[in-house]
This record gives structure tokens, C-alpha cells and sequence, in this order.
């Protein structure tokens, strides 16, 4: 059998030993300095120049989302500092782990919904088909419903109010609102609309696929663990929250 000669290729990054090349840009001369650290993230991952509407909607949801006290993410970054301080890069790797399905990492969800409803013929009829599909499987639908901020997620008003004067289409904006409705009328009950499902809209008007939503929300929480770990080190709370959750679970033999 003849060997697979076949090479795989890449658009974003080739470098000699005098030049580095991004998306065929030239980064000393025509990215560092030239451009902010969201345009060139953008223009790396899509592989065009973004617009200033784009900048301004993913600039304002990765400060949204950055930081959200001692969340999941942020107490399993300092404990696992606590635990191997020489691993700084193993803390932050093992917060980034700790955002998923239940906190932080809900939005891409939130986006694959609304990009359902935005493909359909009928995106109420849509909305309705949604949350029955969630209803029948027990599932809760991503974006709505808070532990903490149980009648209004002070976060979503603002975002979206940066949106609505972004002179983005405002498109996503009204499914969310849609599925707000729909979920309201299918279920008899009002459940607090939480900031996953205004980043989902907000990045689906920034033209941001889906599957690459987590991805935003990841590199902004990146930069609120680095926080974390560096108050670690000047002001150690690790050991406390260790403390504290031996004195909150009760060792029961069997």
C-alpha cells in the first residue's frame, strides 16, 4: 500500500528565520502595534479584518464576562495553586476546565438555538419546537434561570443596550427576545433571562459562529483566573476555602 504522501496545510501562521506571517499579514510590520489585541484575535480565528461594530460587541462581552467572583472556575484555579504553586499555567488550565455546560460556557448552547431559530421558516413555530424538545428530555434551556440572580441578571440590560447602539442588524437580539416570550407562554412561568443567552445574541450579531462562542468566553475568563492567581499569591485565600469545605461535608461511613 502506497504511503499517504499528502500534507496538511495552515492559512493562519508560517515563519523563516526573519519573518513571521499571520493570515498573511506581516506581524512585526503590519499587526504588532497596528492592532488591538481583540481585532487581531478576530482576524487570526476568521481570517478577515473585523468591522468596528464587531470589535466593540466582543470587546464588551469578554469584559462581561471576565470575572464573576469565586465561581467554580475561580476556587478550583486558586486551590490547584494552592496545591503546586510552580504550576502557574497548570492553575489557570484547571479553572479553564471548570467552565462548561452548568457555568460560563452555556453561550455557544444559547447559540446554536438562536441560529436554529434564525434559519427556520417560522421562528416562533421554532421557539415552541425548542422548548418542547427540551421540556420532553428534562433539560433546563440554556440562557435562562440563575442561581444568584434570580429576578434579573444585572449584566444582560447593559450588554444588549450596547448592542441595540452598535448598529448591528439586532436580528439575534429579537429571537432572544422571542424565545424569552415563547418560554414564558409554553411554561406559565417567567425565568430571569442570564447573561449566557445575551452573550449567544450579542455574538451571533458580531457574526460569531456557535461553535466558536465557548472559545471567546474562554480567552475572557482566562484573563479573570490570571486576577485570581495573582491575588492568590499576594493575599492567600486557598487554604480557607479548603478549610471551609472540611468543615461543610460531614464524613458519613457506610
Amino acid at each position: 500500500m502506497a504511503a499517504n504522501t499528502q500534507r496538511g496545510t495552515t492559512t493562519i501562521c508560517g515563519f523563516t528565520a526573519d519573518d513571521i506571517e499571520v493570515r498573511g499579514k506581516n506581524l512585526v510590520t503590519e499587526i504588532i502595534g497596528e492592532m488591538d489585541f481583540i481585532t487581531a484575535f478576530l482576524y487570526q480565528s476568521l481570517g478577515k479584518l473585523p468591522n468596528p461594530v464587531q470589535v466593540k460587541l466582543i470587546n464588551s462581552v469578554m469584559v462581561t464576562i471576565m470575572e464573576h467572583g469565586l465561581v467554580p472556575s475561580a476556587v478550583v484555579s486558586r486551590l490547584t495553586h494552592y496545591g503546586a504553586p510552580e504550576s502557574y499555567q497548570g492553575a489557570i488550565a484547571a479553572g479553564l476546565l471548570g467552565v462548561g455546560d452548568r457555568y460560563a460556557g452555556t453561550s455557544s448552547a444559547c447559540g446554536q438555538l438562536l441560529e436554529r431559530m434564525h434559519a427556520a421558516a417560522d421562528a416562533k413555530a421554532e421557539a415552541i419546537l425548542i422548548i418542547q424538545e427540551h421540556r420532553a428530555q428534562k433539560k433546563p434551556l440554556p440562557g435562562f434561570g440563575h442561581p444568584i440572580h434570580k429576578d434579573t441578571d444585572p449584566r444582560v440590560e447593559r450588554l444588549l443596550e450596547i448592542a441595540e447602539r452598535s448598529g448591528s442588524s439586532g436580528d439575534y437580539l429579537r429571537l432572544m427576545r422571542l424565545l424569552e416570550q415563547v418560554l414564558c407562554e409554553q411554561t406559565g412561568k417567567t425565568l430571569v433571562t442570564n447573561i449566557s443567552a445575551a452573550i449567544g445574541a450579542v455574538l451571533a450579531e458580531a457574526s460569531i459562529p456557535s461553535q466558536m462562542m465557548r472559545g471567546i468566553v474562554l480567552t475572557a475568563r482566562c484573563a479573570g483566573l490570571v486576577g485570581h492567581i495573582a491575588e492568590e499569591m499576594q493575599n492567600p485565600a486557598a487554604h480557607a476555602m479548603w478549610q471551609g469545605a472540611q468543615d461543610a461535608v460531614d464524613y458519613r461511613p457506610e
